[in-house]
């Protein structure tokens, strides 16, 4: 079966089924994986910081938050802490702009927010496909450790 996962949101999956994201624009798409116990989770999360906004009641919208969560799901799921890896798939800039200005590089901030999160966690990321121009599809294989990410015009690229 092929869990989906909407934006500004995560679920869990494990064994042959496949857990997938559409629409990772400046968004990243955030994976945690067992291998041993086949158990994975993935977050869609739009904006780095939840401690920046008002509004916040949806921790799956903010990598900090989102990721914390995640985690917690892949372990009631039956992950192990210590068998833990991540994968990280988005961050694009998606419009052209002459001002650089870090409030508009939304996609950069959550790349980079994911990493910073994942190392305080101790988490170690085995692979990652971040920033460019364009928008991703992506598909993570518990069975495995695939995630496929798919780029308009590209081929189906797999870390």
């Amino acid at each position: 079966m092929d869990i989906k996962v909407g934006m500004a949101d995560l679920n869990v999956c494990s064994g042959t089924d496949t857990i997938t994201t559409l629409g990772l624009g400046s968004c990243v798409g955030v994976v945690l994986w067992d291998a041993q116990a086949k158990v994975c989770g993935m977050l869609h999360a739009m904006l780095p910081d939840s401690t920046s906004i008002r509004n916040n009641s949806n921790v799956a919208k903010f990598v900090d938050s989102g990721i914390d969560e995640l985690l917690k799901r892949v372990l009631a799921k039956g992950a192990r802490r210590q068998n833990l890896v991540a994968k990280i798939a988005g961050g694009a800039q998606m419009f052209s702009v002459s001002n650089k200005s870090d409030l508009i590089a939304v996609g950069k901030r959550n790349a980079e927010a994911s990493v910073k999160k994942l190392n305080a966690l101790r988490i170690p990321i085995r692979a990652q496909d971040t920033g460019g121009s364009c928008g991703r599809t992506v598909t993570f294989y518990p069975e495995n450790g695939q995630y496929h990410i798919k780029c308009v015009g590209k081929e189906t690229k797999i870390i």
